[in-house]
């Protein structure tokens, strides 16, 4: 694959929401950075770890693939993965578990740039942690983390994953009421204790107490949210032409993911629907000319935004959809949380690596979503090096095809540059719409 640099025109971005979207999060960002410089404790999480817990007490935190999403959009990964090929590590590691670690290997980071003034690295760099965390749910992650753990001279802290026994082809009908029937009894149990020990663990190390109430209120205000990105996606879904794309409601979405249970989160998620919903009322479209609805698989391209676009004057080829905005609208919400709010958390958080990455939970969900999203095919980014992220794309792409959507497979990395070349790309996805998608939309509509 073609590693050279090449230019990148830059995504046009319609939403005010994911303007302040973008805004909120430099701003917290930058307060967090206060708190830490203050001497609060700070913790890095992977994003599977239930940061719930964390909000609830009031523990600064980031989490691991937003951060590295931010150093790909800043085009840091290049010197990072340099310095991580310097020090003898492999030039392969999955790039969203090493960037923070490799980030962590360089000695600009946090210095003042003399013509700027400002502090080198994204956003000024990542604030030193004295808490790393993640759950073993890939051999090669947890190691990465105690490696960056010990960089950073934080408390490296590891929650146990459990794998389901069952699996119910409809678990996106049974998680938000029926999560104790999704689930083995005694795979909620270990979750629960697990939650317990973090808190125990959590409480020593900063001297916070974790309030039950305060824990309900961030549950809660999580269910809202997500509530509101249920009513996004099926608004989006129903929509021909679609209001927008995946260009602005990945971004919105993601950016308050990251901040969820908080007020800003729940009501930033109104703001998002009802904008958009402004935009149908008003008989508005993303591209006036669709004529083919793409759904996109796998992590972001954080590193080129505007290659979505490329597709959407020459063929009316739109990319509607992505995981981020459906999995808010079907994984997270779990009501009940009065009864067992710990117990509602466990049931959010254990199935996650279930719903994404093992079939046939995630390809008999994909189905259901290209199907309610009426999409003529699917592109699929599997990353080379991310034992997770493969996703068994070999039963996905066979699932997909079977119920007669066409699937292009291509291999790149959501925040490592150098393994991304947009013309290379664009022309395998050029070729897709115009021998795979427009014959197979065109044979269906014939057959109508």
């Amino acid at each position: 694959m073609a590693e050279e640099k090449v230019s990148k025109s830059a995504a046009v971005k319609k939403l005010q929401a994911t303007a302040e979207a973008s805004a909120y999060q430099k701003a917290w960002f930058a307060d967090l950075k206060k708190r830490v410089e203050a001497g609060e404790d700070f913790a890095y999480l992977n994003a599977d770890v239930p940061l719930e817990v964390l909000r609830a007490m009031d523990i600064p935190f980031v989490v691991n693939q937003w951060w590295a999403a931010i150093c790909g959009a800043k085009r840091m990964t290049r010197k990072y993965f340099g310095l991580l090929r310097d020090a003898g590590y492999r030039d392969d590691l999955c790039s969203y578990c090493a960037t923070a670690f490799a980030e962590s290997l360089d000695p600009d980071d946090h210095k003042i740039d003399p013509e700027t003034g400002k502090e080198l690295g994204p956003w000024g760099g990542l604030p030193t942690p004295t808490i790393a965390i993640t759950r073993l749910t890939c051999d090669c992650q947890s190691k990465i983390f105690e490696l960056f753990a010990k960089n950073h001279g934080a408390d490296f802290y590891v929650i146990e994953n459990t794998i389901a026994r069952k699996a119910p082809l409809n678990w996106f009908e049974l998680d938000e009421d029926r999560w104790e029937e999704l689930y083995d009894e005694d795979r909620l149990d270990a979750a629960v204790w697990e939650l317990k020990e973090l808190i125990k663990f959590l409480e020593h190390k900063t001297g916070k107490t974790f309030d039950m109430n305060k824990f309900k209120e961030v549950m809660e205000l999580i269910n809202e949210q997500e509530g509101w990105y249920k009513k996004l996606r099926d608004l989006i879904a129903e929509c021909h032409p679609v209001p927008v794309t995946v260009v602005d409601t990945i971004n919105a979405v993601m950016q308050a993911q990251w901040q969820r249970g908080t007020r800003w989160a729940a009501d930033h998620a109104r703001r998002l629907y009802e904008e958009v919903k402004a935009l149908v009322d008003k008989g508005e479209a993303a591209v006036p000319n669709e004529k083919y609805r793409l759904m996109w698989l796998g992590r972001g391209i954080w590193t080129d935004f505007a290659f979505y676009q490329r597709f959407e004057q020459k063929y009316g080829a739109v990319f509607i959809w992505t995981m981020y905005l459906a999995m808010g609208a079907d994984a997270y919400i779990r009501n009940h949380v009065e009864k067992d709010p710990l117990r509602a958390l466990a049931a959010r958080y254990i199935g996650m690596e279930d719903f994404l990455h093992m079939p046939p939970w995630n390809s008999q969900w994909y189905i259901q979503q290209a199907k309610q999203n009426d999409i003529d095919g699917v592109v699929y980014m599997v990353p080379e090096n991310c034992m997770q992220a493969v996703e068994g794309s070999y039963f996905i792409k066979k699932a997909l095809e079977e119920k007669g959507y066409p699937v292009l497979i291509f291999k790149a990395d959501p925040v490592d540059e150098r393994k991304w070349n947009a013309e290379t790309m664009g022309g395998l996805v050029d070729k897709f719409i115009e021998t795979r998608v427009i014959p197979n939309k065109d044979s269906k509509e014939k057959e109508k």
